[in-house]
């Protein structure tokens, strides 16, 4: 048994990638709908920077195929600025949910938290912090009540069938590199993000959560470098060991504590390295070395 697995791209909205990824004279409203059929997921990474409207969510949830999944980025305002210092990190988080992301609704996939290299790890803080994320969509609706001003477009209705949020969590800072932090992600449910990049961020590849969730940030320079085939096939091989609910012999790990046994888990992979237009080909790159692996992903778009 082995879990499905999606591999996409972090973002599609990107000048330079028009007349190289994206066909010439594909007008910018009907990029969404070309890139979901080329990848199984992207990320809205747009959601990071600024609160959306509800209307650009329900847009985006309609533009692409039945099965197709995102993942949502939080807010910086949350995680660089607020970094859930105080309570008033709670009318933010409302706004986030309020602003529509469950308007997305099946296609609706994990969140992902992303913290600065200047945030250190602090147990209680951050358990606060985990502790604030909702669970499923129900409580995600009833926190998103508790908005201000800033929604213009409140959007909170949970979806009629109530489902299991996921929460991921990308760190930058090497104090998080500690077994309680591990022990904290295990208890709630929330994945380690596997980061690579050329930045020294630190690199785990510590199972926390019931699904994998990987970011690619390219080979060269942050966000670009072109990974190669064997770089390809050394992930396939890593993704396959996650999907069947185990780990590569040789993986990098903060605690040699082992997670809770699984027949199989959901991975979802996201490639970065957008500044050269090397990300949407690394990711249909990598698709073909899983599907010639000895298990099949989920069926192309």
């Amino acid at each position: 048994m082995t879990g499905r697995v999606r591999i996409g791209i972090s973002g599609w909205r990107y000048a330079g990638w028009r007349g190289v990824f994206y066909p010439p004279k594909l007008a910018q409203a009907r990029e969404l709908e070309f890139a979901s059929r080329r990848v199984q997921s992207i990320e809205i990474n747009g959601s990071h920077y600024s609160l959306q409207r509800a209307s650009s969510w329900r847009a985006w949830r309609d533009a692409t195929p039945d099965e197709f999944v995102f993942s949502v980025k939080g807010p910086r305002y949350l995680t660089h600025m607020l970094r859930f210092r105080d309570e008033t990190a709670i009318p933010a988080m409302a706004n986030f949910f309020a602003s529509g992301v469950l308007g997305l609704g099946e296609k609706l996939g994990p969140f992902l938290w992303q913290f600065p290299p200047s945030f250190a790890f602090h147990a209680k803080d951050f358990e606060r912090f985990l502790t604030l994320l909702p669970i499923d969509t129900a409580s995600a609706a009833a926190f998103a009540q508790q908005h201000d001003t800033r929604v213009k477009e409140p959007w909170f209705d949970a979806p009629r069938e109530k489902r299991a949020l996921r929460h991921a969590v990308e760190i930058r800072h090497p104090s998080f590199l500690d077994e309680t932090f591990v022990s904290l992600l295990r208890r709630h449910g929330v994945a380690l993000v596997v980061s690579d990049s050329t930045a020294g961020w630190p690199y785990a590849e510590d199972v926390t959560a019931d699904f994998v969730y990987m970011r690619l940030h390219g080979t060269e320079t942050l966000y670009s470098g072109a990974y190669t085939d064997e770089a390809l096939n050394a992930w396939a091989h890593r993704i396959m060991a996650w999907a069947k609910g185990t780990q590569a012999a040789d993986a990098r790990l903060i605690t040699a504590r082992k997670p809770r046994s699984r027949a199989s888990r959901e991975v979802f992979c996201y490639f970065d390295n957008d500044q050269k237009v090397q990300a949407p080909f690394d990711a249909e790159r990598l698709r073909e070395f899983l599907e010639r692996g000895p298990f099949s992903v989920s069926s192309r778009q």
